[in-house]
């Protein structure tokens, strides 16, 4: 069993507006405070799928810069990033521990953190080449 490297990805609304554009995800929690807070949120947050995509960013790096090396990625959303209207935005910290897994491949449990919340539950990675 092997702790991987933290790797930490700071988040704006600049980021929301640039992720929205791309993913065509324009749902007004993720850059209108006065939508978000009307619908029950403390206010805005960012994109779901954003979050998973840095994540699986993180585990990209794990495995020497190659996406084609994860063979499965799964999570489950536990808590929304908040994403402050400032220009520093939000950290999301991304860790993980990596072990042998029964498939032949290597198993990495997933652990994301923002504001010292878990915002991911269940998040794992099955990739191949990576040194445990």
């Amino acid at each position: 069993m092997t702790e991987l490297a933290p790797q930490t990805y700071t988040i704006t609304r600049r980021d929301l507006v640039r992720y929205a554009g791309a993913s065509g995800d324009f749902n007004p929690i993720h850059w209108s405070d006065r939508v978000a807070t009307k619908v029950g949120l403390p206010g805005v947050i960012a994109h779901g799928m954003l979050t998973m995509a840095l994540t699986s960013r993180a585990v990209t790096t794990w495995a020497g810069g190659d996406p084609g090396a994860i063979a499965e990625f799964s999570v489950r959303f536990a808590r929304p990033i908040l994403v402050p209207d400032d220009e520093t935005g939000t950290e999301l910290t991304v860790t993980g521990v990596a072990k042998e897994d029964p498939s032949g491949l290597v198993r990495i449990d997933i652990t994301a953190v923002c504001a010292g919340e878990k915002v991911l539950a269940q998040a794992r990675a099955l990739v191949r080449s990576v040194a445990v």
